[in-house]
């Protein structure tokens, strides 16, 4: 149990040492990205559920 919890602790360390924080330009681009894809998610999720609806209206 603790060899793995050393190795994991090393491993985090080194990912953590490799990461940097976005730019502003970086960030505006993962936030539309994202905000983008919860729209069509959602698009996509309200046209099922309307078919579904229309289709079997009791």
């Amino acid at each position: 149990m603790i060899p793995k919890l050393k190795t994991f602790i090393l491993k985090s360390k080194r990912v953590l040492k490799i990461t940097k924080k976005p730019d502003n330009e970086e960030f505006a681009n993962v936030v539309k990205v994202s905000g983008l894809g919860i729209i069509i998610i959602g698009l996509i999720g309200f046209l099922i559920q309307t078919i579904r609806t229309l289709l079997f209206r009791m």
